[in-house]
């Protein structure tokens, strides 16, 4: 089963990759001059579950984008390092030869290093162990064997370590009810979560299981330390019932927010601006179905009651206020700009005073923002 994933890249995978790959990018920009100043002048990228490098169509498959943006950056050249594996003896082979075959590859200082492990308590140990240079990592297992809470914070527990991990709604919704794979389950949520969500699940119908599912591991990984958790879900070609969620963890709100508008922009739709953080291929089937939400109007109610009797900056309430919503900075300015408009808000400079831009006053994360204080 898991070979014939690899037979031809879905539309969710080429999805998948593009925001592992564009989220690499961003990050390394990011931290690499901290890391040339003050640290190793190495930045890591790791892939345990790594697969066999291109689809059997010919598709580049995630390892590849990674080691090709390395190759096109003069200064990733000379601090990446990559560590590969694959338990597939076969995958780990095929990935070797097409990692070999990238134009460029010599060029990097560090060789990329390919194993052949299994994963489990061993290399969770050998990680515990070891004081990781700033690194990201990339776990997408098939289905959830080796995928732990404990795996993930031994690598995360260090320095500018971020993860993103692919999990397996459909198998770990099935999982849970299952004493076979009890242990595994355990291990992803935590024994305890995980006792207290089974009995739970029984009584949730198919979309309030998702979310309960979903929250309990991102609780699970917050208080394991990754302050900043950010789903994406991906729905079955169908559009009828969701296949996986995309997990990102970090430590630092930078992080999250680079990450944020990755996901936005590879979002399929969005509602007034307010992107869905879902892949849904059957969307386009849909039409105007989601134009009758009106998420913009519930972000003016919130600010307006979060921020009332407060004067800050754009940039203030986008950091304050952004952590678990599906809003970005650009919904915000839209809606602070309406407000201004409706006179219920005041700003300093006021829009007489700043530029216009393609026909609209900007709003800078400068701009300082006076709210009304509550009406008694």
């Amino acid at each position: 089963m898991a070979k014939q994933f690899f037979d031809e890249a879905k539309e969710q995978s080429e999805v998948k990759s593009a925001i592992v790959r564009k989220y690499f990018k961003a990050w390394a920009t990011a931290i690499k001059s901290t890391v040339n100043k003050y640290g190793s002048k190495k930045i890591a990228y790791l892939d345990l579950f790594a697969g066999p490098g291109r689809y059997k169509d010919g598709t580049t498959s995630t390892p590849l984008l990674v080691l090709k943006e390395a190759i096109d950056d003069p200064d990733l050249r000379q601090m990446l390092v990559t560590i590969f594996n694959d338990k597939n003896e076969d995958n780990s082979k095929s990935l070797q030869a097409a990692i070999e075959s990238l134009p460029g590859i010599e060029t990097l200082k560090y060789k990329p290093q390919v194993d052949n492990e299994e994963v489990g308590s061993e290399i969770v140990k050998e990680f515990e162990g070891m004081s990781f240079v700033p690194t990201l990592f990339f776990v997408d297992p098939w289905g959830y064997k080796g995928l732990s809470l404990k795996l993930i914070n031994s690598v995360l527990k260090d320095w500018a370590c971020e993860c993103i991990f692919f999990f397996n709604y459909t198998r770990i919704n099935m999982g849970l009810a299952n004493p076979i794979v009890r242990e595994h389950m355990n291990a992803l949520f935590g024994e305890e979560r995980a006792d207290e969500l089974r009995p739970k699940l029984e009584t949730l119908n198919a979309a309030q299981r998702e979310l309960a599912i979903v929250e309990a591991i991102c609780e699970a990984l917050i208080e394991m330390g990754g302050k900043y958790v950010l789903p994406f879900r991906f729905k079955r070609p169908d559009g009828s019932r969701t296949s996986h969620h995309l997990i990102f963890v970090s430590k630092h709100p930078l992080g999250y927010k680079i990450m944020k508008g990755v996901m936005a922009r590879e979002s399929s739709s969005d509602d007034q601006g307010v992107p869905s953080f879902e892949y849904n291929p059957s969307y386009k089937n849909e039409g105007l179905l989601f134009d009758f939400a009106r998420p913009l109007d519930e972000l003016k109610e919130m600010l307006l009651e979060t921020f009332a009797g407060k004067t800050l900056t754009m940039g203030e309430i986008y950091e304050e206020h952004n952590y678990g919503h599906r809003f970005i900075d650009a919904n915000y300015k839209d809606v602070l700009r309406g407000m201004e408009e409706e006179e219920l808000i005041s700003c300093n400079p006021p829009a007489a005073k700043r530029q216009m831009r393609n026909g609209v006053r900007t709003f800078a994360d400068r701009v300082e923002v006076t709210f009304p204080k509550k009406k008694r």
